[in-house]
């Protein structure tokens, strides 16, 4: 689990690039969030940067999980959701971080 939760520390860029994709437009077209102001670049940057960086570093992920989950005696279906949830804990510690700390 300590590759995952190495791996956690650059997976802090995607997740941060998923959110802020999810929070200016799927969210804000339904109303739970509002949108940037000053995100009217369209959706070519998604397309040219955000999508290969998040396909790139998720396919990082899994084939150094490969290797792993095979010298681990757990079942797959718990061994997956695990690893995922253990590179998000910088990515919690973040958020908790940022938000406590004014």
């Amino acid at each position: 689990m300590g590759v995952n939760l190495l791996l956690g520390v650059p997976a802090v860029v995607p997740v941060w690039l998923l959110w802020y994709f999810a929070a200016n437009w799927p969210l804000a077209a339904v109303g739970w969030t509002q949108r940037n102001p000053t995100e009217n670049d369209g959706m070519l940057p998604w397309f040219l940067v955000g999508a290969p960086l998040v396909v790139g570093f998720t396919l990082l992920w899994w084939l150094a999980n490969r290797p792993v989950r095979r010298r681990i005696p757990l079942e797959s279906p718990l061994y997956w959701p695990i690893s995922a949830l253990v590179a998000l804990v910088p990515t919690f510690t973040l958020v908790i971080v940022s938000v406590l700390v004014p």
